[in-house]
């Protein structure tokens, strides 16, 4: 079941009162986009994050086209789902190729999540969400930032710590941990 989560804005000067307006409303779904290659634990506050916002929240794990991923996409998408499963029906993963676009409209989103690390996201992110926005008026980007601890963590160095040997304990949770360890091993890189 779906549970309503509700924000209100109130105008400049204004009394708490009747005269608030409702921004959200009941069941609203929103898409986490991503190739999670692997999943850190900054994707899984943001997942956190977005539950907070939203009373769906889509993980839709990109097959990566661009990218060359060390993980599979099933490995990717069993990954999110072990991140997904203390939060039960609110949030859902799947996987996702072609126009993201599609994607979103296909499954009712009204919000695209993006999470920001720093400053240095927000450039491509900004050009992404004007796009996005030209592609899908109807769907709001929302930008969320991990917590402190985890806003200098990326795939792309979590991947290369875990293939050069290094721990990476401090970035992932331990089923992602176990993970890229074996992955390494199973690439000789032990």
């Amino acid at each position: 079941m779906l549970r309503r989560k509700v924000a209100y804005i109130m105008r400049p000067n204004d009394e708490p009162g009747p005269q608030q307006e409702e921004l959200m409303t009941s069941n609203v779904i929103a898409v986490y986009p991503g190739t999670f290659d692997p999943m850190t634990l900054g994707h899984e506050d943001v997942v956190r994050r977005a539950t907070q916002l939203f009373s769906k929240v889509i993980v839709a794990v990109a097959a990566g086209h661009h990218k060359k991923a060390l993980f599979t996409l099933q490995e990717r998408i069993d990954m999110a789902r072990e991140v997904a499963r203390p939060y039960g029906e609110t949030v859902t993963v799947e996987s996702f190729s072609g126009l993201l676009r599609d994607f979103v409209v296909a499954r009712g989103g009204k919000a695209m999540v993006r999470g920001l690390r720093a400053v240095t996201d927000f450039d491509y992110e900004f050009q992404l969400a004007g796009m996005n926005r030209t592609l899908m008026p109807e769907v709001e980007t929302v930008f969320l930032t991990p917590q402190d601890k985890y806003q200098f963590i990326s795939s792309t160095f979590v991947r290369e710590i875990a293939v050069l040997g290094g721990e990476v304990g401090k970035f992932v949770s331990p089923h992602v941990e176990q993970r890229l360890a074996a992955k390494v091993r199973s690439l000789g890189r032990e």
